[in-house]
């Protein structure tokens, strides 16, 4: 699967007239506490919406209405929306996702349904409702919400926006992850202004595993072999993690609760893995201590504010860091140079 923004149908910086990409910033402090020689960091609470899934969600929703009705282009779209407004757009959502489909829908001029788990806070469910969607609870988990979203859509109710799938090549999923291509062609333009743009190790957090897996993809040269991406999970959500170990996704049973609300998943995408496997990835699984930890971290480092989501990442580092059995096997020295992407601010 091509991630490159460039190649891309679409042109997915034209999604915004202001664009412009996310900062890439170095933290010694927090490099030094990882004993290693440098950690960048990819501020992705400075995207529109406040979080990177506005590049997968949104960009796939457009997609989907355009294809809907025929249409080739953005523009096209834009043009057309008294057609556009017979539409829905529907998926399942931590509440990230849910925010850049309803943003899909209210910019074409269609409608949107967000499932939510129940856990999800009202917070999360306020911005997307103020986008115009309807917010339907699911009293259960984020794969509850899922299986109820594609039920919806078997009906008849809408179009279905997800970001995880069981079928290795769904055209929606591939349509998110080339939206995350954006991240990726930034990133190649601005590791060229930090030393010699190499990096050795990249700690990427996973929910269902598309952003690690756009990591993957778009930085796989740069990255010196198998075993440098570490997907990092809570402890009660590693479906990525077994699914590494299994060959295959299989659901995590329980009730997946953790601090970091936006990877409480339990069962990882099949495109993702696909992609993940391809590449060597390797896992890395962290508590809730570390979880609820590591915004604190990031913030003594100097970096942006986040939530245990967003800083699942230095949490993974610093695991990693501060066990010599893990920094062996990762070969994790103090000459390495460590990306991590922190993926949202807090929501207001």
């Amino acid at each position: 699967m091509n991630t490159d923004a460039r190649t891309a149908h679409w042109n997915i910086a034209e999604l915004w007239d202001d664009y412009r990409p996310t900062p890439l910033i170095a933290l010694p402090a927090l490099a030094r506490r990882a004993g290693v020689a440098q950690v960048l960091v990819k501020c992705e609470g400075e995207r529109p919406l406040g979080n990177f899934k506005a590049l997968g969600g949104l960009y796939a929703g457009l997609r989907a209405l355009a294809r809907a009705i025929g249409a080739d282009s953005l523009r096209e779209l834009e043009d057309r929306r008294h057609q556009v407004r017979a539409l829905r757009l529907l998926c399942a959502s931590d509440g990230n996702h849910g925010l850049a489909v309803a943003a899909a829908a209210a910019r074409a001029g269609a409608s949107a349904s967000v499932y939510l788990p129940s856990e999800v806070d009202a917070a999360r469910a306020r911005r997307i409702a103020r986008l115009g969607a309807e917010v339907v609870r699911i009293y259960g988990t984020y794969d509850d919400a899922v299986d109820t979203a594609a039920a919806a859509a078997s009906r008849g109710d809408g179009l279905l926006i997800a970001d995880t799938s069981d079928e290795p090549d769904d055209p929606v999923v591939a349509d998110v992850m080339a939206g995350y291509g954006l991240l990726l062609h930034e990133l190649h333009e601005q590791l060229n202004e930090h030393g010699d743009g190499r990096i050795s190790h990249a700690f990427v957090q996973a929910g269902v595993g598309g952003l690690a897996a756009a990591v993957a993809e778009g930085l796989h040269q740069r990255l010196p072999g198998p075993g440098r991406l570490l997907v990092v999970e809570p402890a009660n959500a590693a479906c990525v993690a077994q699914a590494l170990s299994e060959g295959r996704p299989l659901r995590v049973p329980g009730e997946l609760h953790t601090s970091a609300e936006m990877l409480s998943c339990g069962l990882a995408s099949a495109p993702a893995m696909a992609i993940l496997k391809r590449h060597g990835a390797a896992s890395i699984v962290v508590d809730e201590a570390q979880l609820l930890a590591a915004p604190g971290a990031l913030r003594d480092a100097d970096g942006p504010q986040t939530t245990p989501s967003g800083a699942a990442g230095v949490a993974g580092l610093l695991r990693c860091a501060e066990n010599s059995a893990l920094r062996s096997a990762h070969a994790l020295t103090e000459d390495s140079r460590v990306l991590l992407i922190v993926t949202e601010r807090p929501p207001a």
